[in-house]
């Protein structure tokens, strides 16, 4: 009759495994490796080898082909003492993987030998609950929720795009949110701007917003910029943050915030709504294409009314500012196919998505091709999108 031992004995009697010496040497010689732990969360936080993949062995089947497609990678498994790795092998094998590798005497054999070794971020208890549903995803999982708890996202508004945009941000743990508004709430924004509340009609969007966020999520830091922005302070501001969410609902600020991101490297996720309709696409850190390239010119001023004299319908900057949320979510984790070079429009009345395609202008002032991004001018937005007089 079989035993464990017997079952473990003719296991690693088929499983290749490599010492850690070897394994060092290999790294050392820049060998690409997918270096694997398998052990449980507690004993992942006590230390690991530096850039591992890490996937508690109950998981392993079930999210491996996220972390590693490709079954000819060359990968190393460990775990403590190497017991659960040649298990963890033998699966693998079965799975049609073809360089898989356990680790000999494990992570205990590798610190005894006094290599190099790192002490990994990790989530609080708390956290892992809060974000349980993140987790399970293997595209997300404890690496990629740790990188939305390190990123910065900068809202310019706490509007109807702003409120959506920077409600499901925070709720999904992004690190630190900065709010970029002059104005106070009143009634009239209630319709849509979800950030707010009745009781607090005069009080200074950024602080609403501050309140409705951090009750929301209290890992998450604010940072209020009761401000508007203005070539003078649009670096500073958008310098610090990662990805920025553009909500503005005037030209001028659109233009700086296009010029000014693309002269710092910075993402821009902007979107734009009017009365049924609105807008939403993505302009890259990398260049083009830009605003400039979607709007060369400003519209005369009594071609493009704002939603006060206008109207909006309650829900569509809704609709808008989650897709917003969406796009800066993937650009943090790298996943999926962003809308850079895509505009995609949306009719509330005929609940219809129209997707455009945008093209780099080799000519755009801002992010052509012969353009000094480093060198771009921030000008006097609001004299240049008031356009010439007219009599």
């Amino acid at each position: 009759m079989a035993t464990f031992d017997t079952l473990l004995r003719d296991i690693k009697s088929r499983t290749s495994e490599i010492a850690a010496a070897t394994l060092h040497a290999e790294l050392s010689g820049g060998a690409r490796v997918v270096l694997l732990d398998v052990r449980e969360a507690d004993e992942h936080a006590q230390g690991a080898l530096p850039d591992t993949t890490w996937i508690p062995r109950g998981f392993l089947e079930l999210r491996i082909e996220g972390k590693v497609p490709d079954r000819a990678t060359p990968i190393v498994i460990y775990c403590a003492g190497g017991t659960r790795s040649a298990l963890a092998a033998r699966s693998l094998v079965e799975l049609g993987y073809t360089a898989v590798r356990s680790l000999a005497g494990g992570f205990t054999a590798w610190k005894t030998a006094g290599l190099p070794w790192d002490q990994p971020r990790t989530l609080r208890p708390d956290q892992i609950e809060r974000y349980a549903r993140h987790l399970l995803l293997p595209e997300v999982g404890n690496a990629g929720q740790l990188k939305l708890l390190a990123a910065k996202v900068l809202c310019i508004g706490a509007g109807g795009l702003g409120s959506p945009s920077s409600m499901y941000l925070a709720a999904a743990g992004i690190g630190t949110l900065g709010i970029v508004d002059d104005d106070v709430v009143d009634a009239s924004n209630l319709q849509r701007q979800i950030l707010h509340g009745t009781d607090r009609v005069g009080l200074a969007k950024v602080d609403s917003a501050e309140t409705t966020l951090r009750g929301l999520n209290p890992d998450v830091v604010i940072h209020k910029h009761r401000t508007r922005s203005d070539p003078k302070n649009a670096l500073a501001l958008i310098g610090a943050y990662d990805v920025i969410i553009d909500g503005a609902d005037n030209f001028a600020t659109r233009y700086l915030v296009n010029d000014a991101a693309l002269r710092l490297g910075k993402p821009v996720i902007h979107a734009s709504i009017f009365r049924f309709e609105g807008q939403i696409t993505v302009f890259p850190a990398a260049g083009g294409p830009c605003y400039r390239c979607l709007y060369p010119q400003p519209p005369p001023p009594e071609e493009a009314p704002s939603c006060a004299e206008a109207g909006v319908l309650g829900v569509l900057p809704g609709i808008l500012g989650v897709m917003q949320a969406t796009e800066a979510i993937k650009i943090i984790l790298g996943l999926g196919e962003t809308l850079a070079g895509r505009l995609v429009v949306y009719d509330a009345l005929k609940t219809r998505f129209r997707e455009l395609k945008l093209r780099r202008d080799p000519g755009c002032p801002t992010c052509g091709e012969s353009v000094d991004r480093a060198a771009i001018e921030l000008i006097d937005y609001v004299q240049f999108c008031a356009g010439p007089k007219r009599s």
